[in-house]
């Protein structure tokens, strides 16, 4: 019998180990990554039936990734492992490419029972998590969500808000310095954000990167 196929994707490599550790005897892992990036790429190399996908990861979160992911790999199905019970996050990522949503908090036995569910054809959100989806956009629904980056301006900046000066971030999305400097611009004017501090604050708000 065909054992299911896992890549693992979180950029803390004990937990990805962890991951690995436990899911072996069952279960085929063909890869472990540590940025979107190596995500995609290794994907498309090994096609697996299952992404094990942390959030917070560099160079192209993992928001961002599985989007991109499921573009590539429609059949691959995803199931988000997170530290972030936010509740528009979850929500986003079920609507439009994830399978699953648990948090790293959760017992190995959820995680067991999601990849068998996923398998399966189902979906998992765990519980904690639930709730709040039940609180947020059941019960309390009008938040207002119009302000909106661009694909292109999420990822400069996510990688401004990494560390990486504009130069490196021209060079990671292999586009010149000052198209870097443009988006960079119009994030802040849009925002209405005055300095690095504030592109930081606005990064963690929509999830790129995490405060740990």
């Amino acid at each position: 019998m065909t054992r299911a196929r896992i890549l693992i994707a979180d950029d803390h490599v004990l937990v990805a180990e962890a991951f690995k550790t436990l899911l072996e005897p069952e279960y085929e892992v063909v890869g472990l990554v540590n940025d979107g990036k190596h995500l995609l790429t290794a994907a498309i190399d090994t096609s697996p039936d299952i992404v094990l996908l942390d959030l917070g990861m560099p160079l192209f979160n993992g928001i961002d990734a599985g989007q991109e992911l499921k573009r590539l790999l429609p059949k691959t199905k995803i199931i988000v492992i997170t530290m972030s019970e936010d509740p528009e996050v979850a929500a986003s990522a079920l609507r439009t490419w994830a399978s699953s949503y648990l948090l790293k908090k959760s017992a190995s036995v959820e995680l067991k029972g999601a990849i068998s569910g996923v398998l399966r054809g189902h979906s998992y959100v765990t519980p904690v998590v639930a709730q709040k989806l039940m609180d947020e956009f059941i019960r309390d629904p009008g938040q207002d969500r119009s302000k909106k980056l661009t694909q292109r301006q999420r990822e400069v900046l996510q990688l401004l808000a990494e560390g990486h000066s504009m130069k490196e971030a021209a060079a990671v999305l292999n586009i010149a310095v000052r198209t870097i400097a443009f988006h960079k611009y119009r994030i802040m004017e849009d925002f209405g954000l005055k300095n690095n501090a504030d592109l930081v604050r606005l990064a963690l708000r929509e999830h790129l990167i995490s405060e740990s």
